[in-house]
């Protein structure tokens, strides 16, 4: 059942905070910048309002949950700290003596409140409305990157996946009927992959037909594990505990296996709108949507500061279609030339390498030999072809038996080709200077706020984190842009 809302605190020892917690103190100021009763207007329908238990009032969970960001702590050592710290105990809105929720408690919150809430959008609009509100964010200049965060499980090897699943179903396969071993097909006993997968579909197709055998609980279950990552090897070439992550690349050398969060940010360094996905895709296709949700939060955008990776042929045509200026250097291999908007191959501007629709990046390039007109030359991007044959993705994209598989882009489009001559001027030149910003920002989110490695699994809790982290920076860089603005007004 929901508490009531406004409750008054009363203690004998309440006017400890004013002696013991200074002004200066961020989380007093960030209790007197902000009115945390959204967050119970928001989730007023998750809860029963007049029947069982009193649960603890959302705002105060959801403070616990900004303070784990802000100091980067675990559920138990929030709690703890809770308990002896006087200025959570004040920003939590409790009396100096009353105790603290178990830890277990803000899982539950997690898990049960915060569920299908779209959390980052929310908390990136109130911040981004108190600062339009307190006059902060003056610019129309947007800075857009992508910034990387890694799983908190690690990628496993398909080949070893495999055997272990095939050698999980064999087990309990004999365990039922010993004389089947017989019958089975003959088990792979080399490290070759594509050896493996051809194992493995072989003795899911032996057993397809079997209904008395896969009737019973403990064949059927690990049948359906061993087809799940038949299914999750052929889509992504790797396996997990954590199934929504997916490897991206940093470098062409380098590349990491979690999440990506696409960043818009203000001049002022306020983050104006994120999104957040697997690591595998693309930086440029997000650019519309940072844009957009930018726009819905109240900011008016009329230049775009990005990298290379925001170049794309669709994103000059949208930047020219909604009269913004963007501030993007050209990278002949970016160009998608004249492919059509549905070819999904994309850019990896880190690594300068495309990557294609399965995640899997090329691993040379090289002009086009057969290329002749010097007016319309094109670049070939290799791909690794033992990949290409088990790919999921390989129906139309690889030809069977093909020795390479090559991907191949016109260098520069008429669109880019206005683009080249924009970044010839001086403004262009001056204005992208401010793009640095953003990766300190990157830098802050993941140093600050522990956005380095994600602390649960899934595309949901990866959310919940980005917007638990980035709330957190804006709050505190409106912080410090309010103090400037107050000691400029002293100054003067």
């Amino acid at each position: 059942m929901l508490p009531e809302q406004g409750t008054l605190l009363f203690s004998n020892h309440i006017d400890l905070y004013d002696l013991i917690i200074p002004k200066e103190n961020v989380l007093r100021q960030i209790k007197d910048l902000i009115d945390f009763s959204f967050v119970r207007e928001e989730l007023v329908n998750k809860y029963c309002l007049d029947n069982g238990r009193m649960a603890v009032d959302p705002v105060r969970m959801f403070k616990y949950l900004l303070l784990k960001t802000i100091y980067d702590l675990s559920d138990v050592d929030v709690v703890e700290r809770s308990l002896v710290d006087m200025s959570f105990k004040y920003f939590l809105d409790m009396a100096p003596e009353d105790s603290v929720i178990n830890p277990s408690s803000l899982t539950k919150f997690r898990r049960l409140r915060l569920k299908d809430m779209d959390l980052l959008d929310l908390l990136i609009n109130k911040t981004v409305t108190l600062a339009i509100k307190e006059g902060i964010i003056k610019s129309t200049t947007i800075i857009i990157d992508a910034t990387h965060t890694s799983s908190r499980s690690n990628p496993h090897s398909p080949l070893e996946v495999l055997k272990m699943r095939s050698k999980q179903l064999r087990k309990s396969l004999y365990e039922v009927d010993e004389s089947i071993k017989e019958l089975l097909p003959c088990k792979n006993e080399d490290n070759d992959l594509e050896h493996e997968l051809e194992y493995s579909q072989t003795l899911v197709d032996h057993l397809k037909d079997d209904e008395v055998l896969t009737s019973i609980p403990k064949i059927k279950e690990k049948l359906n594990l061993l087809r799940e990552t038949l299914d999750d090897i052929a889509d992504h070439y790797t396996t997990s505990t954590d199934t929504d992550a997916r490897i991206g690349h940093k470098t062409k050398d380098t590349s990491f296996f979690g999440f990506k969060t696409h960043i818009a940010m203000s001049d002022e360094r306020i983050v104006t709108a994120a999104t957040v996905t697997s690591g595998e895709k693309a930086d440029g296709k997000e650019l519309e949507s940072l844009v957009q949700t930018s726009k819905k939060n109240g900011i008016c955008v009329d230049t775009i500061i990005a990298d290379t990776a925001y170049s794309g042929d669709n994103n000059l045509k949208l930047a020219k279609k909604e009269h913004i200026s963007l501030i993007s250097k050209l990278n002949p291999s970016v160009s998608q030339g004249f492919r059509k908007d549905s070819d999904e191959f994309y850019y990896n501007k880190d690594a300068g390498m495309y990557v294609c629709p399965a995640g899997h990046m090329a691993i040379r390039k090289t002009k086009d030999s057969r290329t002749k007109e010097a007016c319309n030359p094109r670049i070939a991007y290799y791909f690794d072809v033992q990949k290409c044959k088990i790919c999921a993705h390989k129906e139309g994209c690889y030809k069977p038996g093909a020795k390479s598989k090559s991907y191949k882009v016109a260098i520069k489009s008429d669109t880019q080709t206005a683009q080249l001559a924009f970044q010839q001027t001086e403004y262009f030149r001056q204005t992208y200077r401010q793009r640095y910003k953003i990766e300190a920002k990157n830098a802050e989110l993941k140093n600050v706020y522990g956005y380095d490695r994600a602390i649960s699994y899934g595309l949901s809790a990866m959310n919940m984190q980005g917007a638990m982290a980035i709330f957190a920076a804006n709050l505190k860089r409106i912080l410090k842009l309010k103090k400037n603005q107050a000691q400029e007004t002293v100054n003067d």
